[in-house]
């Protein structure tokens, strides 16, 4: 599990955490297709409201092979985070090789407009027993 957190003041404090499973019955090692399904929690540890308005990944495989993927929301949803309250949702991406990393940022806006990143820890994407 990864953590991070977005600190400008006491206005703005995110706190990401992640958990990553791989999925073997979706997955075809033989044709070097690794699914990987992850799931986000995020925390408003703020004092103010914020809502996720974009994400930004940057999924990176053993073989330096960077995909990045930008869009609205998460799962279809902004959701709106009033101070102390978390989200969860749980999403996937294919890897060629066994092991990876993914990281980013999503885009935040508080109830007055003010805008901000807050970063996504990079994470890694393994097959169980191939890192000690």
């Amino acid at each position: 599990m990864c953590n991070t957190m977005m600190e400008k003041d006491n206005k703005f404090k995110i706190k990401i955490t992640t958990e990553v499973n791989y999925l073997a019955e979706q997955s075809d090692e033989a044709d070097n297709r690794f699914v990987f399904a992850y799931t986000i929690t995020i925390t408003n540890e703020g004092d103010t409201t914020a809502k996720l308005i974009s994400r930004h990944w940057i999924i990176t495989d053993a073989n330096q092979y960077m995909q990045e993927v930008r869009g609205q929301g998460v799962v279809g949803e902004q959701p709106v985070l009033q101070p102390n309250q978390s989200f969860e949702y749980t999403s996937g991406t294919v890897l060629a090789t066994q092991v990876g990393t993914m990281s980013g940022s999503y885009q935040m806006v508080t109830e007055d407009g003010t805008k901000f990143d807050a970063p996504i820890p990079q994470f890694v994407l393994s097959v169980p027993r191939v890192l000690h």
